[in-house]
């Protein structure tokens, strides 16, 4: 569903074929695995068996002497670190932890942390040297939780290590810890005056919720395959959200020019946040260049669940304070996410997400980013919102029960509007949270009866907003005419969600042509200026704004030409909707001025580089229907309706997907995933048969409404989709649980083991 009032376009909000589909459904598409080069070695990576270590000693002697091996490397072959900062779109990273992520020099931090590279004329060679290497360790003890490693005595992951502190978003002030410590930064967020807004407060509730870390579930593991040729030039192959990020951090880790590296984004099987990040890119370049030959490396799913990153595992307490009549006054919040082996959890995008559906002037908010013996956290899809959300909207929805009200009445009374202040001091644009909440409030599954079971289970109902601020950055865009008025269209945001088709959808608007008449591609890094990742929700809206200036840039120089022609002064030539026009109601359509191109100076490109930071903030708000078996502590959802202000729905099919791929992702973050250690920090369920993901036999038919609060900094209203889905399901489907049982589960996932104990407490 849509909303009605919105401008009327001609190619968006149309739902054409995306121009990738045939390629994928028939295999013909070729993903970062399907590389075969000739002379081509495969590597292969030797990865720690302890959480926590001293590397002692490595011998690669018996390896390097295996036949068919042509080289074997550790940390040593590797450049040094150096105090630069590295920016992989989503998050930055000092460039020490992001060498020591590709391989460990002195310790080793998680189960799974590289140790040593090999590679061989076959893959299984490869494997086979992998146990001819010895590593003599020293074992440490492991910290396995934000609690463990902020304990008075913890082991400390890396000495010398002190809390930074923050005063804003990513800014250090000048604060440092005075002794060693695995809380790596501590961020504040401060507004109004919180301890008088508790005071004025009639109603106070407070809880402490916490979540485990789960993995983003992208189907194609990681790939990398790497030639460093003769003249100095290395070419890569990766299945990477983020080509550019690759390439300046491969070419600043070997030391070698930026222009030296060339990127080739291969289709890529998902991403979610976690393809941004070199793993074995760094590896495959340095045996590419050792042997003379291309290097290609992939890992298995085992490697992919412990040696990538999740999202954190987390812990927050939190408080929030209202008036008798439903007004929210004060907020405080205490949050310790999990960094894994090294800084950078997504904490503080989690603090800024965490209250901004509401107008709450007062709060407090203290952020800590705390190290453990774990992979090191990764971005994944509106990265730290959903589980700091979790534990807002669990007491919004307290707070409707204690004062008797319809909790999203409840939350419609306090929504955000154009000018409420986030917690981190920014001031909210033009906004459709109060739309969003009249959307669900008045849906047929909102005003529905909940019914009785048929199998005699309990049923419960459960709501939660979401908020993510989405992202701009840098997009380029080139747009090539061919003379018989097709267009050649080069980007370089890599595909993951439709953004082929979204991309030539906004260039044939923008232009007025058919949208059949535009050949999008993404192109190599040589090919196309500097586009920052796919992530962030920010492909549609930035990379949309590059291919609008494209084609403005193309109207212009066909203006140009259709001077030329008419032999006119070129303000006297329009163009408009797909056709030029000139004195004495002269017209040229598109494809007559581009056939014509030739003999008036040759084809033309448009061509656009873009920055735009007013991206547009989105909301969704999710309902959600459950049912819980009292036997087996087995939740089942049996509706799920997700209401989402998209500002416009470039291509309606796409977003839809979008919205329900992240209540997908939410439902396994709420019930079913989890990343599971022994004490010693060794994963106990790395292979997909142990980790749960839901499929479709877990989930119903989940209904989407599109609400269309266009957003101003965009030609066509775009807001990033993406993110806000995954934000509401932890805390809606909790709360359909304590609907339906009475039980308040602040701990997710919501395992049947987990329920069923508090069932049976009761």
């Amino acid at each position: 569903m849509t909303t009605e009032t919105k401008p009327t376009f001609n190619v968006v909000g149309t739902r054409p074929i995306r121009p990738d589909g045939v390629d994928k459904v028939t295999g013909r598409a070729n993903y970062g695995a399907d590389i075969a080069l000739p002379g081509m070695l495969y590597g292969r990576i030797l990865r720690s068996p302890h959480a926590h270590a001293r590397i002692l000693g490595i011998d690669t002697s018996r390896a390097e002497a295996l036949d068919g091996v042509r080289c074997v490397i550790t940390h040593d072959d590797l450049p040094g670190a150096s105090d630069a900062i590295l920016d992989f779109g989503e998050s930055v990273s000092p460039y020490k932890w992001v060498l020591e992520q590709t391989f460990a020099s002195e310790k080793v931090l998680f189960q799974g942390h590289p140790v040593a590279g090999v590679c061989a004329t076959d893959p299984h060679l490869a494997e086979d040297a992998l146990s001819l290497i010895e590593v003599e360790y020293e074992v440490l003890p492991p910290v396995l939780t934000v609690h463990d490693a902020m304990a008075e005595g913890a082991p400390i992951l890396h000495e010398g290590m002190k809390t930074v502190e923050m005063v804003a978003r990513f800014v250090p002030g000048d604060g440092r810890g005075e002794r060693d410590s695995n809380i790596a930064s501590q961020l504040e967020f401060e507004k109004g005056d919180p301890a008088a807004g508790f005071e004025e407060a009639d109603i106070i509730l407070e809880g402490e919720y916490d979540t485990a870390a789960a993995h983003q579930g992208y189907i194609e593991p990681q790939t990398g395959t790497a030639y460093w040729a003769p003249d100095g030039t290395l070419t890569i192959w990766t299945s990477s959200q983020g080509p550019f990020a690759i390439r300046d951090t491969v070419a600043h880790m070997l030391g070698i020019p930026m222009a030296s590296v060339k990127v080739v984004p291969m289709e890529i099987g998902g991403g979610f946040g976690g393809k941004t990040k070199p793993y074995m890119e760094p590896a495959a370049a340095v045996m590419s260049k050792l042997t003379g030959r291309p290097v290609k490396m992939y890992m298995n799913r085992e490697e992919v669940l412990i040696g990538t990153g999740p999202t954190s595992a987390t812990y927050v307490r939190c408080k929030i304070g209202a008036r008798n009549d439903g007004t929210l006054v004060a907020a405080e919040a205490t949050l310790a996410y999990e960094a894994g082996a090294f800084p950078g959890s997504p904490v503080g995008a989690g603090a800024s997400c965490m209250l901004s559906n509401y107008e709450v002037p007062n709060l407090y908010i203290n952020a800590l980013d705390v190290v453990t013996n774990k992979p090191k956290a990764h971005a994944y899809r509106a990265p730290g919102s959903p589980q700091a959300t979790f534990a807002v909207e669990s007491l919004i929805d307290e707070l409707a029960e204690r004062l008797e009200r319809d909790p999203m009445e409840l939350r419609a009374q306090n929504a955000a509007h154009e000018g409420t202040r986030r917690a981190d001091g920014v001031p909210m644009p033009q906004i459709g949270a109060v739309e969003t909440m009249q959307a669900a409030i008045d849906s047929p599954h909102y005003r529905s009866e909940i019914g009785i079971d048929e199998d005699g289970r309990l049923v419960g109902r459960g709501v939660s907003m979401g908020f993510w601020h989405n992202a701009g950055g840098e997009s380029s865009a080139y747009a090539m005419t061919s003379a018989d008025g097709t267009v050649n269209l080069s980007v370089g945001s890599v595909d993951i969600g439709g953004q082929r088709a979204g991309l030539a959808m906004q260039f044939a608007e923008t232009m007025g042509i058919d949208y059949e008449r535009v050949r999008p591609q993404v192109v190599d890094t040589d090919q196309i200026g500097y586009t920052n990742v796919t992530g962030g929700s920010r492909v549609s809206y930035a990379s949309g704004l590059a291919v609008h200036e494209a084609a403005l840039d193309m109207q212009e120089q066909l203006r140009q030409r259709a001077a030329l022609i008419w032999d006119c002064d070129v303000d006297a030539v329009s163009y408009e909707d797909g056709a030029l026009n000139g004195p004495d109601s002269q017209q040229m359509s598109f494809d007559e001025v581009c056939g014509r191109l030739q003999r008036t100076g040759g084809q033309i490109q448009g061509a656009a580089d873009v920055s735009p930071s007013r991206p547009g903030p989105a909301f969704g708000c999710h309902i959600v229907d459950v049912a819980v078996d009292r036997d087996t502590g087995k939740v089942d959802i049996l509706r799920y309706s997700a209401v989402q202000d998209v500002g416009t729905a470039i291509h309606p099919a796409y977003v839809e997907g979008q919205v329900q791929g992240g209540v997908a992702q939410g439902a396994g973050m709420a019930l079913t995933e989890e990343y599971v250690y022994s004490p010693e920090g060794r994963m106990a369920n790395a292979s997909l048969l142990d980790y749960r993901m839901p499929t479709s036999l877990d989930l119903p038919e989940i209904e989407t409404i599109l609400v269309e609060v266009p957003n101003p900094s965009h030609p066509y209203g775009v807001r990033g989709v993406g993110e806000v889905p995954i934000v509401p399901p932890l805390a809606a489907i909790a709360n359909a649980i304590y609907d339906a049982t009475g039980i308040r589960m602040n701990s997710l996932p919501v395992s049947p083991t987990k329920l069923l104990d508090r069932l049976l407490e009761e």
